[in-house]
C-alpha cells in the first residue's frame, strides 16, 4: 500500500485501480482524510494569501428545515425552544432534530458504499478504505467518521461553475430545472470554466450552481409533497460518465460540492458510472449538496472572479455520516 503522503498519480490512468484509490493505512488519520489530505498547509496558506481580497464574505448554508418535507422517507426537521429549569423562567434552550441530509450537507466518508465485488450481495460491499457495513454500524470506531475531517476542518480555494445564470444566458433555461432530471454535461462546464477564465489549482474545492433555491422556492406546498412522496424522485446534476471521473481526478479536486439535492444527475443516466461510488468510496472525495450558492453567485458576479478562499468546519463527532457544512466564501 503507497504511503498517504506519496504524490497523487497524476492522471486517471495512473491510478492502478481508479475504483479503489487508499493510500493510508486501514484505521488512521490519513485514511480518515481521503483527498481532503491534499489540503495541506501549503496549499491552504497560497489560497488565502490569493484569495482574500476585499474581505467581503457569504456563507454558503440554506435553512436547516429544506427541504420540507424530506424524501427518502427521512424525519423532518424539529426545533423546540425551552426554559431551562433551573432558572426560573430566565434562560432558554435549544432542542435540535435534523438529519443533516436534508439541507446543506458534506457528504462523509460513512455516508456510501461502492459495489464491489458485486452490487447484488449487500455483506460484500465496501465503504472507503474497505471499511465494512459491520465496522461502522456495530462498533465505537470512528474509522472514516465525519471526526477526522472536524480537527482541523477544511479549507482552500473555492471555485464556482455557475451552471443556472449560463444556461439562462446561453440556452433560455429558467432556474426552475432542480427538481428534474436534467443533465448538465462536461462540456458545458468546461464552457463555463473557459467563459469565466477559470484556471483549476491542485487542491481545488469545486462549486457547481445549478439553482435549487430558486426552483424549491417557487413551488407550491403540494408539489413539495408530492417531491418527497417520491420513490425515485429525480435531481439535476452533473453528468455521471467516465469523463468527468477523469477530469475531476486529473485536475485534483479535494471535494466537489452543488446547490442540486445531488451533486450528479439522478437516477444515473449514464450507465453504470456512479460517480458516489467512484468519488467517495472509491477516493475518498467529499461531496456537498444543498449548498445556497445564490449569494456567493452574486459576489462572483459584481467582482468578474469565480474563485475565492471557503471554509468549512464540520460537526465533531467521531462516528458522523455526514454535516452540515457550516461553511463561508471569503474574497
Amino acid at each position: 500500500m503507497p504511503s498517504s503522503s506519496a504524490p497523487l498519480p497524476a492522471t486517471y490512468e495512473d491510478l492502478p485501480n481508479p475504483r479503489q484509490y487508499w493510500p493510508a493505512p486501514a484505521g488512521s488519520y490519513e485514511e480518515g482524510l481521503g483527498m481532503l489530505r491534499i489540503l495541506t498547509p501549503e496549499v491552504v496558506a497560497s489560497a488565502a494569501r490569493n484569495e482574500i481580497q476585499t474581505g467581503e464574505r457569504v456563507c454558503l448554508n440554506w435553512e436547516l428545515e429544506n427541504l420540507d418535507p424530506p424524501g427518502f422517507g427521512r424525519r423532518p426537521f424539529n426545533h423546540v425552544i425551552k426554559v431551562v429549569e433551573s432558572s426560573n423562567g430566565s434562560a432558554l434552550d435549544d432542542e435540535y432534530h435534523f438529519n443533516p441530509q436534508q439541507s446543506s450537507q458534506w457528504d462523509g466518508l460513512r455516508h456510501h458504499s461502492g459495489p464491489w465485488p458485486n452490487n447484488k450481495t449487500e455483506e460484500k460491499k465496501l465503504w472507503y478504505g474497505g471499511t465494512t457495513l459491520d465496522e461502522i454500524i456495530n462498533t465505537d470506531s470512528g474509522r472514516i467518521g465525519m471526526g477526522h475531517w472536524a480537527k482541523k476542518g477544511i479549507a482552500g480555494r473555492g471555485v464556482l461553475l455557475d451552471y443556472a445564470s449560463w444556461a439562462e444566458r446561453t440556452k433560455g433555461l429558467k432556474p426552475n430545472f432542480a427538481l428534474t432530471q436534467h443533465r448538465i454535461s462536461l462540456d458545458d462546464l468546461l464552457a463555463i470554466a473557459e467563459e469565466s477564465n477559470i484556471k483549476f489549482q491542485h487542491g481545488d474545492i469545486l462549486f457547481v450552481r445549478v439553482g435549487l433555491p430558486s426552483t424549491w422556492n417557487g413551488m407550491t406546498d403540494e408539489e413539495r409533497k408530492a417531491y418527497a412522496q417520491q420513490e425515485t424522485p429525480q435531481h439535476a446534476g452533473v453528468e455521471q460518465s467516465e469523463r468527468v471521473l477523469k477530469w475531476l481526478w486529473n485536475n485534483h479536486f479535494s471535494a466537489v460540492a452543488g446547490d442540486a439535492v445531488s451533486f450528479e444527475v439522478f437516477p444515473a443516466m449514464e450507465g453504470d458510472f456512479d460517480l458516489h461510488h467512484h468519488i467517495l468510496a472509491g477516493w475518498g472525495m467529499p461531496i456537498g449538496e444543498m449548498f445556497d450558492l445564490d449569494g456567493l453567485a452574486e459576489l462572483c458576479k459584481q467582482h468578474k472572479r469565480w474563485s475565492f478562499f471557503v471554509s468549512s468546519s464540520p460537526l465533531n463527532y467521531a462516528r458522523g455520516v455526514s454535516s452540515p457544512p457550516n461553511c463561508m466564501a471569503i474574497f
